[in-house]
């Protein structure tokens, strides 16, 4: 019931002219790539046999909440610098490219997933597998 309240909270909270900047887009890409190869990393930790390692690491891309949960958290607290002038932990951009990396990577997940799904051989025809 509060998920769309939250997405919401952190949407209102999105400088959508950050979204033209260059160097933005390219931060975001490199979350966005990092945030798909870590999981894909991660899923090499499952050792049973048979499993799709690829599905599993697909499967959790898009856990990009925790990111907005974090990122949030710190576009509210802030920190002095040099000068003596409170500036957010995170800033504008920073809040922007997570929330680009978020949405890119729940977008980009059901494809990705349905592709390595429908390639990989059927649990059930496995030799060690009882129906």
């Amino acid at each position: 019931m509060l998920i769309p309240i939250f997405f919401v909270w952190m949407g209102l909270k999105v400088d959508l002219s950050a979204f033209a900047r260059p160097d933005l887009l390219g931060f975001a890409t490199v979350l966005t790539f990092a945030a798909i190869v870590g999981k894909q990393v991660c899923s090499l930790a499952v050792i049973e046999r048979p499993i799709n390692r690829l599905a599993i690491g697909l499967g959790m891309i898009p856990r990009g909440e925790v990111g907005l949960i974090f990122a949030g958290i710190g576009a509210t607290l802030t920190l002095p610098n040099a000068q003596g002038v409170s500036e957010p932990v995170v800033g504008a951009a920073t809040f922007g490219a997570v929330v680009i990396m978020v949405i890119i990577t729940t977008l980009v997940t059901p494809p990705l997933l349905k592709w390595s799904l429908d390639r990989a051989p059927s649990v059930r025809s496995h030799p060690n597998v009882k129906s």
